[in-house]
């Protein structure tokens, strides 16, 4: 196909702009159900032991797809892959404001949650064939932004939606439709390959395909799945991104209640605040990341914007322990939120650095694991709450300073973690039997975690929150 060659057009930048709405979109789904527990759970006669299950089996279907839905980005294209599944969950959307009881409710949720595992691992896959190295990271920053901006908008509309506009039945309409028309319009305007893109001109093409020294440090040549699934990157990789959403899941589970709770009034409305730290830090974060990547430091991009976002996730952290005023502590908890929300764009493109055409097998084997951290975060936050004391910190039960202080703890170690991460290393040769049986037990570990910890959410929902 010819191109023009002149001037570069600017399609990658219009990409860039799609996934984000797909990010905000992706949240607002998400956060729809917990909006309208109450009047679903009158209207349908559902009791709290299965209302837990129902929000329970969203987890089970995310988590245990992250994998197969990434391998299917790279195996099919992020064009059917985000198209399919994007037009999947929101069907599931629609069909749960139709929900006529219980049953119906379960097989929804969990059909919701298979969906949704496509989001970020298509999106990574569409940026590593659309982007150079060097522009990916604000990518990501600018893609993740989108999702917490989707949390704060529905912290702040979706009450107003459910309980005076239009009733929950039709606001999942409502968001659903939305996801509709979106997939259409990525069927419609993205292609795999770029050069495919009518709009797009020779001089953009040349610009995204051109590989430099740099480029060449940070992307692997294609290898197998398995081989990089058992790697120590990868492992590391999981073990930080896990640390992440132990602090940061806090935000949109507990937070708002803890807030309420202890500050009474409009307290809770300040849950909205570290949702918006997060959305500029993802910006923050992903220029970073671009600046440090220009100026010759390929793998320091990725591993200085991650360790800088965990020590002021740590810093934050440790901060919040030390007030009992709620401006004050949703000051220092937003810079935690600030921080740990820096790490998001590091290590998804960390993920296309060392899984090349498999990143979106690599990238949702992350996501994987940061969704155990999610799950084991909303057990293991009121049991600290209620349960552990530290001297000094807390030397009595009843504040979230040792929740902060484990997950401030966890922060440090990965900034360790990311010390040792570093896609330049090759990965060591190995028999073909080798590698088969490391992956194999890499998987069913993970997966025999996800099954545990989402498992364990649902029983804490129901017996003891």
């Amino acid at each position: 196909m010819n191109k023009t060659k002149s001037p570069r057009s600017r399609q990658r930048f219009v990409l860039i702009s799609i996934l984000f709405f797909h990010s905000v979109n992706t949240y607002m789904d998400r956060a729809c159900i917990s909006n309208a527990a109450e009047p679903m759970q009158e209207a349908l006669k559902i009791s709290p032991t299965m209302w837990g299950w129902i929000l329970g089996i969203f987890g089970f279907g995310y988590a245990l797809f992250q994998i197969p839905s990434g391998w299917i980005a790279d195996r099919f294209g992020p064009r059917k892959a985000l198209g399919l599944v994007v037009a999947f969950w929101s069907t599931f959307t629609i069909l749960t404001g139709a929900a006529w009881g219980a049953v119906s409710l379960l097989v929804m949720r969990f059909m919701f949650g298979m969906g949704e595992a496509g989001a970020f691992p298509g999106a990574t896959r569409a940026f590593f064939s659309w982007l150079p190295a060097k522009e990916r990271g604000l990518a990501q920053g600018i893609n993740f932004s989108g999702s917490r901006i989707g949390a704060a908008v529905s912290f702040l509309i979706m009450p107003y939606l459910i309980n005076e506009l239009i009733g929950w039945r039709w606001t999942f309409f409502a968001n659903g439709m939305v996801g509709i028309i979106w997939a259409a319009v990525w069927l419609y305007w993205f292609r795999d390959d770029p050069k495919d893109n009518k709009k797009i001109t020779q001089a953009e093409l040349d610009y995204i395909q051109k590989v430099d020294t740099q480029d060449q440090a940070v992307t692997k040549k294609s290898v197998s799945f398995m081989e990089v699934f058992a790697s120590k990157n990868v492992i590391l990789a999981m073990i930080q991104y896990f640390s992440q959403n132990v602090t940061f899941f806090t935000s949109i589970t507990w937070i708002p209640l803890y807030l309420k709770q202890n500050w009474g009034g409009n307290a809770e409305l300040l849950a909205a605040i570290p949702m918006f730290f997060a959305a500029f830090s993802n910006w923050t974060a992903g220029g970073m990341v671009t600046i440090l990547y220009k100026m010759g430091f390929p793998v320091g991009s990725r591993r200085i914007t991650a360790m800088t976002g965990y020590a002021l996730g740590a810093l934050g952290m440790f901060a919040a322990t030390q007030t009992d005023n709620a401006v004050t502590f949703i000051a220092f908890y937003s810079v935690a939120i600030f921080g740990v929300d820096m790490v998001l764009s590091p290590s998804w493109s960390f993920c296309m650095d060392i899984g090349g055409d498999k990143s979106g097998a690599v990238s949702g084997a992350m996501n994987m694991v940061g969704n155990i951290g999610a799950a084991l975060s909303a057990i293991a936050f009121p049991i600290f709450k209620e349960s552990v004391t530290i001297p000094v910190i807390a030397p009595e039960a009843g504040t979230v300073n040792p929740y902060f202080f484990m997950a401030g703890v966890l922060n440090i170690v990965s900034i360790v973690c990311w010390m040792f991460m570093d896609p330049r290393k090759p990965i060591p040769q190995r028999s073909p039997k080798a590698i088969k049986t490391r992956f194999a037990i890499t998987l069913v570990i993970l997966v025999g975690l996800t099954l545990a910890s989402v498992l364990c959410s649902v029983l804490y929902k129901i017996y003891w929150k």
